[in-house]
């Protein structure tokens, strides 16, 4: 083959990233039920997440100065055909879930043989590939009904990958039912959004959408859109009060699928919130303006506050995640609802920080469970130093979570106080650094169980295999590292925020 050639393979290669990188995870899952054999399985979703992330990585290299890329699915042109549309917003958050979802699998290796029935584990592995499937499909697409379809393929995957914990707690199963029901009711907001907004503009298209809207000024038609849109998913996205599946959900889910799920879904969730609302919608739409103050921050400061207060006192450290998980959420809402560039940045980095942390947190549980066998504190005592490494991981994903300087999770709050500032808003910049209090008492009884209280006589606990240790020690140098080289993550958050504040250019044709 000559040079020329092989140039226009590859050219041809990088114009079909957007639509492979979600095709080739939904291919596998077909192929690893087929095939049978759980080591292939695993191999084969491997592969799938891995190339996927490579095709992120290419993918936000192409959009980091604020272009983007539209492709068109079957060679037909929007509005009639279907469009995967690709900026510095959606670029971000496909790395982030199709990286957290290539780092879980190799830690998922050893886990899923401790804590699934043998059986169950090609289905798992297919799942996982339908789940990531979803989630990646729900972030690329410029097709508001397509975000509908991929939501469901994530959310279905996901009730059953809950109900695998089953095998070492049953109570997996009311987990995932709750889930199922909530995330029912979520969708069928989303569904009945997404029909009264096509029953005002006459298209699916989000730019088109968007053009049309625009051109016919906002109706009580597309003020209902607007609301059923917001609670179908701010449910998804577990937003206080509508978060109650989630505790329970990453509480009896097996280790890797909580992980996966804390730092993955509720973050595709929160980026279809943005892109209707700012790019769909576009802040120019005032009935919007007085939800995001009249809502997102009362509610917003309720989780930062409440679901901090009762995280400390958990007696499980999976659920005082979890309940950590909701108070975070809020901090991206806050930043959400403050409509400037800065406070767009700091919840779009906070995303991915945020992913990156609680990642590093539920696989280190994780990997405690599969020698104590349960998450309750009372039967972790010492086990962080009679797993160092382990630990270590933990501690530094602890602290970014607080916020210390130097670690991820301080830049994004420093600039959401930053941002909190430029509106004049002291008091919530005030609250931020209250609730981040709350989080340094329940770290600390985390690190006080995990180090200053005794082993219990007789514990044989040592770290975990190297396959489940390495992707624990990465994500916490990436908690490290995010804190003080913020090029990829700040840089392409403040990029995507620009865009975002554009109103509907960023989605224009």
């Amino acid at each position: 083959m000559s040079t020329v050639e092989v140039q226009h393979v590859a050219k041809t290669f990088i114009d079909h990233l957007p639509v492979l990188q979600v095709v080739i995870p939904l291919i596998s899952a077909p192929l690893i039920v087929f095939i049978g054999n759980r080591k292939l399985a695993w191999l084969l979703a491997m592969a799938a997440s891995a190339t996927a992330f490579v095709m992120a990585c290419l993918l936000l290299a192409q959009v980091k100065d604020g272009s983007y890329i539209s492709y068109h699915i079957g060679g037909w042109a929007p509005p009639l055909g279907i469009e995967y549309r690709i900026d510095a917003l959606n670029a971000l958050v496909l790395m982030l879930i199709s990286g957290i979802g290539t780092i879980v699998l190799p830690y998922a290796y050893n886990s899923v043989n401790a804590e699934i029935p043998k059986r169950h584990h090609t289905l798992f592995y297919a799942l996982y590939m339908l789940c990531l499937t979803g989630l990646l499909g729900m972030v690329s697409t410029g097709d508001a009904f397509n975000v509908f379809v991929f939501l469901e393929i994530s959310s279905l995957s996901t009730y059953v990958l809950v109900a695998m914990g089953a095998g070492k707690d049953t109570r997996a199963l009311t987990a995932a039912y709750d889930y199922l029901i909530m995330g029912t009711i979520g969708a069928t907001f989303f569904v009945i959004g997404l029909g009264l907004l096509y029953m005002a503009t006459g298209t699916l298209n989000m730019a088109d959408i968007a053009d049309r809207i625009a051109e016919q000024g906002t109706n009580r038609t597309v003020q209902a859109a607007f609301a059923f849109i917001v609670v179908g998913m701010g449910l998804k996205a577990a937003m206080y009060p509508l978060h109650h599946w989630l505790p329970n959900a990453y509480t009896y889910a097996p280790s890797a699928v909580t992980a996966f799920l804390a730092a993955t879904a509720t973050k595709a969730a929160i980026y279809v919130l943005l892109r209707f609302m700012f790019s769909v919608f576009n802040p120019g739409f005032h009935f919007e303006d007085w939800t995001l103050y009249l809502i997102f921050i009362p509610f917003s400061l309720l989780a930062m506050f409440a679901a901090s207060f009762v995280a400390v006192f958990q007696s499980d450290l999976k659920r005082m995640l979890a309940f950590s998980s909701i108070a975070q959420i809020g901090y991206m809402l806050i930043g959400i609802a403050m409509l400037n560039a800065t406070g767009l940045s700091a919840s779009i980095v906070h995303m991915v920080n945020h992913g990156i942390t609680k990642a590093t947190l539920f696989l280190g549980v994780g990997a405690m469970v599969m020698y104590s066998k349960t998450s309750f504190f009372d039967n972790l005592n010492g086990l962080g130093r009679k797993m160092p490494f382990t630990g270590a991981a933990m501690v530094a994903a602890g602290l970014s979570l607080i916020g210390i300087p130097g670690t991820a999770g301080f830049i994004s709050k420093w600039v959401l106080v930053q941002a909190a500032f430029e509106n004049g808003w002291w008091f919530i910049a005030v609250a931020i650094m209250l609730s981040s209090l709350l989080a340094v008492v329940y770290v600390w009884r985390m690190f006080e169980v995990l180090y200053l209280t005794a082993p219990d006589e007789g514990c044989t606990a040592t770290d975990p295999p190297l396959p489940m240790l390495i992707p624990m020690l990465i994500l916490a140098g990436a908690c490290i590292w995010f804190g003080f080289d913020t090029e990829l993550t700040l840089g392409s958050a403040r990029v995507a925020a620009e865009g975002l504040l554009a109103g509907s250019a960023g989605m224009a044709h």
